[in-house]
């Protein structure tokens, strides 16, 4: 057919070459090419009406956009805009598309029409269908504003599309909306933009994982942070609700930590930025009802809604949730908090009975008994903190009896009950003999005879603890505590060398063992031998008095071991001497 129609033109048969291609066309209209050549070579012959009806017929076939564009070049070329307008009416009725009314607009504002150009947009918005609501559309109807000089209805279009588009459909759009804002915003308005782009990267990231709980205390962070007085609270409070509904999928603590988190934050929330009151009375009380308290508890969120209540001046209330507390959940924490709080409105008697309950649920802790006492101590009741001193040292089972003792003694010596403190130290000593206790006691003796005074002060402190050193001193002796003997040694030198007599220091010195480097056979889990390893050990004066007898048994061990050695080597000098034979 191209052929055919090619050689009537060169041969200037116009009207043979018109029948060519009219059959052409007629035969197949959906070949583009045809219908291309047939008007191009009617515009060649200046035949603009006949090259107009050609382009009517084909556009009634509903061809692609490229007949549409070459239809409006042609009412262009031939100096008919209007024409042209309805040609591109026709377009848009035919493909209800964007890139069709995008062309259109641009050729308005092509030809100076910003009115017309504006118009077309607001058409194309109206015509469409929401899903044909591109962000291609937005963009560029946006930037046609802005090439305008129309920012702010550039703006009102970009928020528009950002709230009308889903977040994964409106990444360019976002972006070409941060670089609008920098240019023409002021700094209130590139806030917000930021803070799109940012809310924009926590939904993505909470979309992704909604038990991502850091990435909700950013978000929610932000939203407090972007909180606009005349429009309220309810997008911060809307982020603070959709981040606590994704509840841990486990009763399993670890999980619930950061979570927990998100109630407080909101609760705090509503009480100091929103002050709402009842509303943060509300949020704690859900969070209550959320946590499995007979799996586990967090004794920081009764804490909190409980000094939520003294801050409300509801002491009762917050009574109640500290009695709540302990009774279904009981931790140390709510029991210190519980008698912190009490002891500040100055309830003597409520703090006694909390004490009690809490001795009674764990009469192993330590600073539990330590606290009562102190509490006694404060209120001038000598006896009741001895009676309950005594009452705890008599207890079968202790977490930490090391510090309860010491308490105790300092207690007594705060009270100058030098007897009072001798018998407990002596008591100490009958259920331990560690060396601090010795080493403490011995302090002990000393400072008490200081405090009496007197010109022999020094002297008698100094007889008072050589006399506890002495005993400490045959007491590792005897159970063979070489390095704890030798530590009772050193305190007892140190002790004497403050009372400047050479005679007593020279007494201590002769009892000073000698520190030597031994090795020892190491045996392993097998019980086998796995070498051999070096350790400190402490000869003392009476020792040495039994080292001749010790010094003839290495000498006896030494003969031996020489001996089996050159027995060894004689038998390998035979067999060497049978091989050569």
């Amino acid at each position: 057919w191209l052929k055919y129609a090619e050689m009537e033109m060169r041969n200037r048969h116009i009207n043979a070459a018109r029948n060519v291609w009219d059959r052409a066309v007629t035969l197949m209209p959906r070949v583009d090419q045809f219908w291309f050549k047939y008007i191009y070579m009617e515009e060649m012959l200046d035949n603009i009406n006949g090259a107009r009806a050609l382009f009517d017929r084909w556009v009634d076939w509903e061809p692609d956009d490229h007949a549409w564009t070459s239809y409006v070049r042609l009412e262009m070329r031939a100096n008919q805009s209007e024409r042209a307008r309805t040609v591109f009416n026709r377009y848009v009725t035919c493909h209800n598309l964007p890139r069709a009314w995008i062309k259109w607009a641009k050729f308005e504002e092509k030809q100076a029409q910003t009115t017309n150009a504006r118009a077309v947009y607001e058409a194309a918005l109206q015509e469409m269908d929401e899903r044909d609501h591109t962000e291609e559309f937005f963009i560029a109807f946006a930037q046609f504003e802005e090439r305008a000089k129309e920012a702010e209805r550039a703006r009102v279009i970009y928020k528009y599309a950002l709230d009308l588009l889903p977040r994964s459909q409106a990444q360019e759009l976002n972006k070409k909306y941060v670089q609008f804002e920098k240019q023409h915003g002021d700094r209130k308005g590139i806030e917000e933009v930021v803070t799109s782009k940012k809310r924009f990267q926590y939904e993505e990231a909470v979309k992704r994982d909604p038990f991502l709980y850091d990435a909700w205390f950013d978000y929610v962070r932000l939203e407090e942070a972007s909180i606009d007085p005349g429009i309220g609270f309810g997008r911060a409070r809307e982020v603070f609700e959709r981040a606590i509904a994704n509840v841990p999928p486990a009763p399993d603590k670890r999980l619930w930590r950061r979570y927990i988190y998100l109630w407080l934050k909101y609760a705090i929330f509503e009480e100091v930025v929103a002050r709402d009151q009842q509303r943060a009375r509300q949020v704690l009380a859900e969070c209550l009802k959320v946590v499995p308290h007979d799996v586990f508890t967090f004794g920081k969120l009764w804490v909190h809604a409980a000094h939520f209540e003294v801050r409300q001046r509801q002491l009762d209330k917050a009574r109640k949730l500290f009695g709540v507390s302990i009774g279904r959940c009981p931790k140390e924490k709510l029991f210190k908090a519980y008698i912190q709080l009490e002891m500040q409105l100055g309830e003597v008697e409520r703090c006694r009975q909390l004490y009690h309950k809490y001795l009674q649920w764990n009469p192993a802790n330590c600073n539990g008994w330590i606290s009562f006492a102190e509490l006694e101590n404060s209120l001038g009741e000598l006896e009741r903190c001895r009676a309950i001193y005594e009452l705890a040292i008599s207890q079968p089972s202790l977490d930490m009896p090391e510090m309860l003792w010491k308490s105790y003694i300092d207690y007594e010596i705060s009270q100058q009950d030098w007897d009072r403190t001798r018998t407990l130290y002596r008591n100490l000593l009958e259920r331990t003999k560690h060396v601090k206790v010795w080493i403490s006691f011995a302090q002990f003796e000393s400072d008490a005879a200081r405090e009496r005074g007197g010109d022999a002060a020094k002297v008698e402190a100094a007889e008072a603890a050589a006399a506890v050193f002495v005993e400490a001193d045959a007491a590792f002796k005897e159970s063979g505590q070489k390095e704890e003997r030798s530590l009772i040694l050193e305190h007892w030198k140190e002790l004497e060398q403050q009372t400047g007599e050479q005679a007593r220091i020279a007494r201590v010195v002769a009892r000073m063992p000698k520190r030597v480097k031994r090795k020892r056979a190491v045996v392993g889990d097998d019980g086998e031998a796995a070498g051999w390893e070096e350790f400190y050990d402490f000869i003392f004066p009476e020792d040495e008095a039994k080292a001749p007898n010790l010094k003839i048994l290495d000498m006896a061990h030494k003969w031996k071991k020489q001996k089996l050695t050159q027995a060894n080597e004689a038998n390998v000098g035979d067999d060497v001497t049978e091989e050569n034979d």
